[in-house]
């Protein structure tokens, strides 16, 4: 389950990666359809609003599917390189929408959600870094399934959704981006509670016994943890605790720690009055020196490279 000590924690990692919710666009339709096309951002997002759906995806690691949507469910497709998306009653030819075209178009205002098939699409944004988090702690293929429990709170935001794009309200655009949000963070939440996720940070999040370490490492970044320290918080002896965190997360405590230094160092040289002197001794590093030499072998750029760079591209 995702309990209010998981949920803390990925507030800290969703805050850090930058996660926008940004829905695009949908189509409402009335009899065989389908949609087909490239996918061209790394994290897309599917819902159905009304009717129903088969979704089929390709990509690296090859084609997931067919996948059947109900009313509330939402699919997120992670770095998958085309999309086919079918649905209607009847036995007539399915009108091709064209995703260009159609299906990132808001034309849902007179849309009937008795008989249509209606759907909402769009793309989550991340920083860089939240991009590589995300893509390597999720499946090519997220299905969240509104009818469950652990998703009662979704098909609610789909709904939104829809009534914000098809409205034309003043500041419907501003809703859609909130909601969107919103969106991703329920669904992770779900994903959570109905499926074991991948090996890493989002896995790790969800493991009660190592949950009091993890939160220490969130809480105090800083400060030189040792093995026997987090070992202890976790109830564990030094050895259990190091196997089961390497095997949930895929990589070493200590090591974690690391890169969660680093996550908070890319967040905060983007603050031009964050001096690198006083970073590296509030991320726990000896010397300023110790630090550039630990960011440049994580990010490939030394701090104040990393630095110029984003202001040239701002």
């Amino acid at each position: 389950m995702c309990d209010v000590a998981a949920a803390d924690v990925l507030s800290d990692v969703l805050d850090l990666i930058e996660v926008r919710g940004m829905v695009t666009g949908g189509f409402a339709v009335r009899g065989p359809w389908a949609s087909r096309g490239a996918v061209s951002h790394p994290l897309k997002l599917v819902a159905l609003v009304a009717g129903s759906a088969r979704v089929r995806v390709d990509g690296p690691g090859g084609p997931d599917g067919p996948v059947e949507m109900a009313p509330g469910d939402v699919v997120l497709l992670n770095h998958r390189t085309s999309l086919d998306v079918r649905g209607g009653r009847g036995d007539g030819t399915p009108v091709e929408l064209v995703p260009e075209a159609g299906f990132d178009a808001m034309a849902l205002a007179s849309a009937d959600l008795a008989t249509d098939d209606v759907l909402v699409g769009g793309w989550i944004e991340v920083s860089p870094a939240g991009l590589s988090l995300l893509a390597a702690a999720l499946p090519g293929l997220v299905h969240v399934h509104a009818a469950t429990s652990a998703a009662s709170r979704l098909g609610g935001i789909v709904e939104r959704l829809f009534d914000e794009g098809s409205s034309g309200r003043l500041g419907a655009g501003f809703a859609v981006r909130q909601n969107g949000q919103l969106l991703l963070l329920e669904m992770l939440r779900a994903y959570l509670d109905q499926e074991e996720a991948p090996v890493g940070w989002l896995r790790l999040l969800a493991d009660e016994p190592l949950r009091p370490a993890l939160r220490l490492i969130h809480e105090q970044p800083g400060r030189t943890w040792s093995l026997p320290e987090l070992a202890r918080a976790a109830g564990m002896s030094r050895t259990s605790f190091a196997e089961r965190f390497r095997t949930v997360a895929g990589t070493p405590p200590l090591t974690y720690l690391s890169q969660w230094r680093m996550l908070l160092a890319r967040r905060a040289l983007r603050d031009r009055d964050v001096r690198i002197g006083s970073l590296a001794a509030e991320l726990g590093y000896g010397s300023e020196s110790a630090f550039s030499t630990a960011f440049k072998r994580a990010v490939g750029h030394s701090p104040l490279h990393y630095r110029r760079l984003l202001r040239a591209t701002a």
